[in-house]
């Protein structure tokens, strides 16, 4: 049976988000891995869910859904702000809390710190020892990494890998084609991951 990947990210939100999915769902497959999207369905959903609100019923499905994976894919492109999208981010706090093997990847050349300071605008200001703070005095993070250290922290602490290149298009598959590459490798030496 093939390791089942849960593919986080807000391509949720893209136009036809369905072909999206099935896109990195091949991609997965030629790898050996089944790709496990948050569109698709729960098998033997519990009864109680029928009673729900859609919005609580899509979050018990995704919390399923990575439950039944053995790793995580994790698109991490910075979405409607200088950080990754809070939901995905959310579900890879999840899997790691799970001790799932996490993977990422973001096409975004800058680091997070250049990112928050374009977003902050004139609202930026110098602050001491070369640190920035925001437009309330609080300090802006700097640690020269990617997004908040606790994303990155948690991908590097399961062992995973985080791929970025600067390329701007959402529909360039390449990253993710290395993260499922990584993924498949990291399964197959270590099968029980997760």
């Amino acid at each position: 049976m093939r390791p089942r990947v849960y593919l986080a990210g807000p391509d949720v939100f893209f136009p036809e988000p369905e072909k999206w999915a099935a896109r990195k769902q091949e991609i997965c497959a030629r790898h050996g891995l089944t790709g496990v999207s948050p569109l698709d369905e729960y098998p033997n959903e519990p009864p109680e869910w029928a009673a729900l609100p859609l919005w609580r019923k899509l979050s018990a499905r995704n919390e399923a859904h990575i439950r039944s994976c053995q790793a995580l894919i994790a698109n991490l492109t910075p979405f409607r702000g200088p950080s990754a999208d809070v939901g995905t981010v959310f579900e890879v706090g999840f899997a790691r809390a799970l001790g799932l093997p996490l993977f990422g990847y973001a096409h975004a050349s800058q680091g997070f710190l250049e990112r928050t300071l374009a977003f902050l605008g004139a609202e930026a200001k110098s602050g001491p020892n070369g640190s920035w703070l925001d437009g309330d005095g609080f300090l802006v993070e700097d640690f020269g990494r990617f997004d908040n250290l606790m994303i990155e922290g948690g991908i590097a602490g399961a062992g995973g890998t985080l791929d970025q290149d600067g390329t701007p298009a959402w529909n360039d598959l390449a990253l993710f084609e290395r993260a499922a590459v990584n993924a498949a490798a990291r399964l197959r030496t270590s099968p029980s991951a997760g």
